[in-house]
């Protein structure tokens, strides 16, 4: 079981998204990933990549969502 996946918010460069999370507690890599021909494919040059695991709980999730739509809005 994997459990990382990857987005864009079309607008708002990566690198702000990583940012306004981090002020948020929220841990995530933005960039290519060491994957930069899969990125590419998709027509992105990086995504955000949050990488839930075991210790994560429905709150952590909420918490990523709520930040999600607080920088959306702006």
């Amino acid at each position: 079981k994997a459990s990382v996946f990857g987005f864009v918010i079309p607008g708002i460069p990566n690198e702000r998204v990583a940012r306004h999370l981090d002020q948020h507690g929220i841990a995530v890599r933005a960039g290519h990933h060491c994957a930069m021909p899969a990125v590419r494919h998709f027509g992105v040059e990086g995504t955000i990549r949050p990488s839930p695991a075991f210790y994560n709980n429905r709150a952590d999730v909420d918490a990523l969502i709520q930040a999600l739509h607080q920088i959306v809005r702006r």
